[in-house]
């Protein structure tokens, strides 16, 4: 069964009946004790804008999104350890007696955590929700994306803005 929309005043329809249709099923997700670090890597590799963050048991607990991590790396102020100061350079030696060369520098890691810079709101439907309740909600929280969640709140799809683009057929 085909539903139309709105979109249909614009000569378009949505191929899609329920949130299941318009899913992206088993979406890459972010654990929520992941270290930033470990979720720019991800974002970037991916080339997501965002994505869900997940508890121990695969329920979506918020979404880090690119802005997350870039309002992060601008609040965070770092104060540099003067430990750093105390060693030459040349007599930097490794356990097993190797030197490390010039270019070796010590690296200040960041210890927050996806938790502490997540949007933590969730956004949720069951994979049987109506297509067009998913559309139609959307729009009225003016959000890019909705997590599509089983009966134990396990996240097993997203809907994005793009899923829903990707069904919208001429009538």
């Amino acid at each position: 069964m085909t539903r139309t929309t709105n979109a249909a005043k614009s000569g378009l329809y949505l191929d899609a009946t329920t949130a299941e249709d318009l899913m992206t099923p088993n979406p890459v997700s972010i654990r929520a004790d992941a270290s930033v670090r470990e979720a720019t890597a991800l974002l970037t590799d991916k080339g997501f804008s965002a994505a869900p963050v997940i508890d121990g048991a695969g329920r979506p607990v918020g979404v880090l999104s690119r802005s997350d991590i870039l309002v992060h790396d601008r609040e965070r102020v770092e104060h540099p350890s003067a430990s750093h100061e105390y060693y030459d350079r040349g007599n930097l030696v490794l356990r097993n007696g190797e030197r490390l060369d010039q270019s070796f520098d010590v690296e200040s890691v960041d210890p927050t955590s996806v938790e502490d810079i997540m949007t933590p709101v969730v956004f949720s439907v069951a994979p049987h929700a109506g297509a067009e309740r998913v559309v139609d909600e959307m729009l009225s929280l003016h959000i890019h994306r909705v997590f599509v969640v089983d009966g134990d709140g396990v996240l097993v799809g997203v809907v994005s803005a793009t899923d829903i683009l990707k069904h919208l057929r001429p009538a």
